[in-house]
């Protein structure tokens, strides 16, 4: 196992240096003229190029990028073009809020996912397995501007139980932003939820066909024994996978659900910095989002060898 995670260390190592690569060269790329941008349109060509001096734009582009790698491995990831505050602080405040939203949508649609899952595979064919794949496949299709909006007609508008804003202050504690963080994570959980569930009915299904499973049960081992001691270890691998991918996604692609309710989270700080062309807070956020997706796949490589021994990872 130590040498399987020191080979996938060294593979992340290789994928984030591509990754920094290819980030800083489309940023490079991007339509528009930084400095132009930075000035304003009635900004003279002195103006422009003076600060495109200062900023380094005219050096050659490899320069720039080992300058900035340079920089960003130690921790300097410079100042944000449009706000001039330090991109470090900016991206990692923004990084625990979308770390608080994300293990409160974790928490919600992994359990019922698997809960939902395995019912429909116990209840294969039957009215649960139709209701259950129905109302998953559902929520799959539903856009999230939608079931957000939805959620907050009824639970926040009509209702009342939940603020229908999610703007938290930016140093507010887990504690603090809870209130803030149910509707945004019932909207997150409703897309994700359907794919947990699919994902462990297929996976569970597959396992109850296993001669062990049979055997199991005709020893007389009771039921819940043959379900989570020789079924859930080997049919929630696939689902294993499915969750890891969307740790990325929950980090950094909830760029909708943050802007329906407002939510200071790192998808949406991309957004403004790509709005106004603000070249490292770009590079760093992307640097983040890739290094998260990276790390989620090891740890979910990792829980295979764990959940099933018989798949030999250090080899």
């Amino acid at each position: 196992m130590a040498g399987y995670i020191l080979k996938r260390l060294v593979f992340i190592f290789i994928t984030l240096l591509l990754a920094s690569i290819i980030i800083f060269s489309i940023t490079q790329f991007l339509p528009g003229d930084v400095a132009r941008i930075i000035l304003g349109q009635f900004a003279t060509d002195t103006a422009i190029e003076n600060l495109r001096e200062e900023l380094g734009l005219n050096r050659a582009l490899h320069i720039q990028y080992i300058d900035w790698a340079g920089n960003f491995v130690r921790g300097d990831w410079g100042n944000s073009l449009t706000s001039k505050l330090p991109v470090r602080p900016m991206v990692m405040a923004r990084l625990s809020n979308s770390a608080m939203l994300a293990g409160m949508a974790l928490l919600i649609y992994v359990p019922l996912g698997i809960i939902l899952g395995v019912i429909a595979a116990l209840k294969r064919d039957k009215w649960p397995d139709h209701l259950i794949s129905g109302i998953s496949m559902a929520f799959v299709g539903l856009p999230e501007f939608v079931s957000g909006l939805l959620l907050i007609a009824f639970l926040a508008i009509g209702l009342q139980w939940f603020p229908a804003n999610s703007s938290i202050n930016p140093d507010s504690t887990f504690l603090e932003a809870l209130p803030f963080l149910i509707l945004p994570a019932i909207t997150v959980s409703l897309t994700g939820l359907g794919y947990i569930a699919r994902m462990t009915r297929s996976g569970t299904i597959d396992v109850l066909r296993n001669d062990y499973v049979r055997a199991a049960d005709l020893k007389g081992l009771p039921a819940w024994q043959v379900l989570i001691r020789h079924t859930l270890r080997n049919s929630l691998l696939p689902t294993v996978t499915v969750v890891a991918m969307g740790i990325g996604w929950l980090m950094g692609g909830l760029i909708v659900t943050e802007t329906v309710y407002g939510y200071p989270g790192l998808g949406r700080l991309l957004v403004y910095a790509i709005q106004r062309q603000d070249l490292p807070l770009i590079q760093a956020g992307s640097m983040i989002i890739v290094a998260i997706y990276s790390f989620s796949n090891l740890a979910a490589d990792i829980l295979y060898g764990m959940l099933n021994p018989r798949i030999r990872v250090g080899k």
